[in-house]
């Protein structure tokens, strides 16, 4: 599809919602440069406190196959994740807001660093507690594999709740934000956060899994094969998912009255996860009447993580945390 024909389909579908940064042209630009993705662990994430995201095993532990790591494999790529766990980041003036973070990896891999670690930096001067998932990859031998992720996540916002004024966070502030393949899992607890994913563990889990708000960013949205992310539908999902499954695990099929407000940041020169993706959320958010602001760049391709800098994907960071107060 070339850039105009999607032009073309922005104005059809009626999610053309912010001028200056929604303005797209067919005729060449300087493409910035590429996103600094960092091979080493940061000393922020190893030297940040953890929770448990289960108190024992996972549900299905017994299922789990580790694969084999390639011996140049980053290690801010987690894989092989038996035990997921939150990475905690604290501002040292807390406003009350806690955000679940969700690194992307095309549910390979786990980003932590350029989607963890970093975005942390960014978001705890601003008051934001943040807490970064590490979560179970459904190609690692679970048999449930397309509910493993929501699992973890649904559980994570409990455990999270259930620590608020261990943290000095408000129970009722705690939102999602989630990049590519995470912003898959974000938007699929945005929307299915009342799905009885697993069985009840403990207390924890009488608390709600419903985010105050969430945040997508460059997300991998839907399974529809035409505008799907493959390798995050093929790990998620199989080789050959039915329908059903694929219906299942489309996001956007499922917004209703109940989702949270959504925050949507993504490029259009993103040749990775179409920027379609975030498209169909925005309009089945605007079909269901939620509110919803969405940010699309001319240039910022993908993975940016917190930004390039000297473009626009360098500003959503503060843009995002002005409008989650304002959600609040």
């Amino acid at each position: 599809m070339t850039r105009l024909d999607r032009r073309q389909l922005l104005t059809a579908g009626g999610s053309l919602l912010l001028a200056a940064t929604t303005a797209h042209s067919a005729a060449a630009t300087t493409k910035p440069s590429a996103p600094r993705r960092p091979r080493i662990l940061p000393q922020s994430w190893i030297d940040a406190p953890t929770l448990p995201v289960w108190p024992g095993d996972a549900p299905g532990a017994s299922d789990f196959k580790p694969q084999p790591l390639p011996p140049d494999s980053p290690p801010v790529f987690l894989r092989n994740v038996l035990k997921p766990d939150l990475h905690v980041f604290r501002p040292e003036r807390a406003n009350g807001h806690a955000v679940l973070v969700i690194p992307g990896g095309a549910y390979w891999f786990v980003s932590v660093a350029n989607e963890g670690a970093e975005l942390a930096e960014r978001l705890t001067p601003m008051g934001i507690t943040v807490f970064v998932l590490t979560y179970r990859l459904p190609g690692e031998g679970w048999k449930h594999r397309a509910d493993v992720p929501l699992q973890d996540a649904q559980r994570a916002m409990r455990v999270i709740r259930s620590n608020a004024s261990r943290f000095a966070i408000d129970a009722d502030k705690v939102s999602v934000l989630g990049f590519s393949a995470g912003g898959h899992l974000a938007a699929t607890l945005a929307t299915s956060y009342a799905d009885p994913a697993y069985a009840r563990v403990d207390s924890a889990d009488e608390l709600s899994a419903q985010p105050l708000a969430v945040a997508l960013i460059y997300p991998v949205i839907t399974m529809d094969a035409k505008w799907t992310h493959e390798m995050s539908r093929k790990l998620l999902l199989g080789d050959q998912p039915s329908d059903a499954e694929i219906q299942r695990r489309s996001a956007e099929r499922h917004v209703s009255a109940g989702t949270p407000p959504g925050f949507v940041v993504h490029a259009y020169d993103d040749e990775a996860v179409p920027v379609e993706n975030s498209i169909r959320f925005v309009d089945a958010m605007r079909a269901a009447k939620r509110p919803v602001e969405a940010h699309f760049l001319q240039q910022g391709g993908h993975a940016f993580g917190v930004g390039i800098p000297g473009t626009s994907s360098d500003e959503w960071t503060p843009t995002f945390a002005k409008w989650l107060a304002r959600t609040a």
